[in-house]
């Protein structure tokens, strides 16, 4: 797979491990940003890593929830 997606790519000699393309996406409401945290949170869930985004170790999605996760996102 890596192999054929390198062929297709006249920049790649091999292979080919990351995506090229990048679509950037502008945050211009508080609609539009909720809804990318959304995304970002279900990740894990539809990867089936975890069954609730909350559970999810290395997320903010706790945070969300009422809960403290690892970072405290206001920091950031």
């Amino acid at each position: 797979m890596m192999e054929r997606a390198g062929k297709n790519n006249p920049n790649i000699t091999n292979r080919q491990f990351w995506q090229q393309d990048n679509h950037p996406i502008e945050l211009w409401s508080p609609r539009v940003i909720d809804q990318k945290i959304d995304y970002i949170h279900n990740n894990p869930v539809e990867a089936g890593f975890v069954t609730e985004a909350h559970f999810w170790k290395y997320s903010s999605a706790a945070d969300f929830c009422g809960m403290k996760g690892l970072i405290d996102p206001d920091v950031l």
